[in-house]
This record gives C-alpha cells, sequence and structure tokens, in this order.
C-alpha cells in the first residue's frame, strides 16, 4: 500500500469565527495548493482512498490534488487526522479500510509524528513537515507494523516545477 501524507498549504492566522478549525488557505496557500496538487499528480496519479483532517483549510488543500488525479470518491473526513491526534489512529483507519494508495491531509504536528512512525515504527520520531509538503511511503502489509518504506519527502517548491 502507498501512503502519501500532504500537509495543508499557508493558512490565515486567524479566521473570521476565531476558531482555529474555520481557519482558511490564504490567497498565497490556494494558489501553492493548484500548483503542489499538480506536481504530486505526475508523482502519483491516482488514489484509492483519501482522508482528511475536518479542520477547513485540510479540506482546501486536498481539493485541487483530487481534481488534479480525477479522483471520483468522496474524500473521508477524519478526526484522527486532527493535529493533537496520535498517529496509531489513523494508521488503524487505514488498517480497517485498506487500499492500494492512500492519501492523508493534515496538520502539524500530527504528520510530523505519523512521519517518524512509518519511517521509525515506533512513536516519539517527528519529522517537521513544510506547509504543501508531501512524503509517501510503500507498506506492507499492517501499518501499524512500522514496516514502511519512504519513496519520496518534497518541499513545495520541489512539487511545484514538477508541475
Amino acid at each position: 500500500m502507498l501512503i502519501v501524507l500532504l500537509r495543508h498549504a499557508e493558512a490565515e492566522e486567524r479566521s473570521s469565527t476565531g476558531l482555529d478549525a474555520d481557519r482558511r488557505l490564504t490567497a498565497a496557500g490556494e494558489k501553492r495548493a493548484r500548483q503542489v496538487a499538480k506536481g504530486l499528480a505526475k508523482l502519483v496519479p491516482s488514489f484509492d482512498r483519501v482522508f482528511v483532517s475536518p479542520l477547513v483549510r485540510a479540506h482546501q488543500t486536498a481539493a485541487p490534488v483530487l481534481e488534479a488525479v480525477g479522483f471520483r470518491g468522496k474524500p473521508v473526513e477524519a478526526p484522527a487526522l486532527r493535529p493533537s491526534a496520535s498517529p496509531g489512529d489513523i494508521l488503524k483507519l487505514i488498517r480497517e479500510h485498506p487500499a492500494g494508495s492512500v492519501l492523508l491531509v493534515g496538520h502539524q504536528p500530527h504528520l510530523g509524528g505519523l512521519f517518524g512512525r512509518l519511517l521509525g515504527g515506533v512513536d516519539g520520531l517527528d519529522v517537521p513537515m513544510k506547509k504543501a509538503g508531501a512524503a509517501a511511503f510503500e507498506v506492507e502489509g499492517d501499518p501499524l507494523s512500522g514496516h514502511a518504506e519512504l519513496q519520496f519527502y518534497l518541499p513545495p517548491k520541489v512539487l511545484e516545477r514538477l508541475a
């Protein structure tokens, strides 16, 4: 199984409601999300399943990717991708819904912890991800097993160049 992590693009500092969950992408974040989506689509031309954090900025980052790869399904809103969630929670969800390729769109510090868990097989190893950066792991068998091979880890500027 291929698991792709994508951190949301640049978001406003404060939403009009004052709620963190409602923070939207900035104009620059929207532009970067569109460019990153095109580059990511060249590396991973399709996804079988997509999980997105419930926060607005994650949905806005995911939308151009889904369009770029022609994803026909509906992304699954996953509370297990909230910034404070445990990396193991999303891996359990993936195990319950296996697929050939999975896109996870979320936030720091959660994605950094998930990156570390996939890379090292243990909790507590955090690998920071830039906004709109992506990483892909090939996982053999159970995603909770800790047997993942890093396929790529790319900052947004490289993904934009691929577009």
